[in-house]
């Protein structure tokens, strides 16, 4: 049973990441991100959905990495 997992969780962050694109693709106007005083450059809406999926895939590894050690 062990091995299946990976399988599913690439079909999930596969189907995952084909929804970011086609996000991308219909919403492709200017956004900047705004956080207290600080401001981004204007970019694509698709742009700023793949750097937030990858930091937070980004972020669920190191956790788990982080939270086996721990065990």
């Amino acid at each position: 049973m062990k091995p299946i997992f990976p399988l599913i969780t690439s079909v999930i962050v596969a189907l995952w990441l084909v929804g970011v694109a086609i996000l991308s693709v219909q919403n492709a106007t200017g956004v900047s991100l705004k956080f207290l005083s600080w401001q981004s450059i204007q970019m694509p809406v698709g742009v700023v959905l793949a750097f937030s999926a990858g930091a937070g895939l980004l972020a669920g590894a190191f956790a788990q990495l982080l939270l086996n050690q721990s065990e």
